[in-house]
């Protein structure tokens, strides 16, 4: 048995990963992919997703997958921003606090929620090490969620941030000023910034 040619093409557009959805779309049934799976053809990495047997888990990408909702934030945008130099143990999303997500996803990540106005704020796309386009939040929107959960994260890991932002040269202090007062981190991010500059 081998993957019908459809499949395949999307699984190559797709960096190898395919979802439920998608083979829907292409106008297969669901069991195909069982079928896929049994025969050693796919492998399933999560619910409603495969990939190729021989490829690496790109994780970061997989996980974003499993929800347009969810952005890279915190420990995993600052490494994505390259405001960090390690690739976090677990990844760190946020997501608007009216969603839900689903158990597996919640358990595969640090999941912070935000005002459904302010979930898009600060949105891009980066590539992970793998290649992939993933959705986190921009240099600024970074250095604020940092700021505004710092007692859930180490103090080194939000002293650290503010430092290589500040020493970025893609830094916007206008737009660092401006996200800060709609997260209401004006007054804490000022006391980083005067130790650091």
């Amino acid at each position: 048995m081998n993957i019908n040619d459809k499949i395949y093409n999307e699984l190559k557009k797709s960096n190898h990963v395919i979802t439920t959805s998608q083979v829907v779309n292409l106008g297969f049934s669901k069991t195909l992919l069982t079928k896929y799976v049994k025969e050693g053809l796919l492998e399933r990495v999560a619910s409603g997703l495969y990939m190729m047997p021989d490829q690496a888990i790109d994780d970061m990408y997989t996980l974003s997958l499993r929800s347009e909702k969810i952005i890279f934030s915190h420990e995993t945008a600052l490494f994505l921003n390259q405001l960090s130099e390690r690739t976090p143990f677990e990844h760190s999303i946020t997501i608007p606090s009216n969603t839900s997500l689903s158990k597996g996803v919640l358990e595969a990540c640090i999941c912070y929620y935000v005002k459904p106005d302010l979930h898009m704020l600060g949105m891009i796309e980066k590539i992970t090490t793998f290649g992939n386009k993933v959705r986190c939040y921009n240099l600024e929107r970074t250095v604020c969620d940092v700021l505004r959960s710092r007692n859930r994260l180490n103090e080194e890991t939000v002293l650290s941030a503010v430092k290589q932002y500040a020493a970025s040269n893609e830094k916007d202090l206008n737009m660092l000023a401006e996200y800060a007062g709609q997260f209401r981190v004006s007054k804490v991010l000022k006391q980083y910034l005067e130790v650091l500059l």
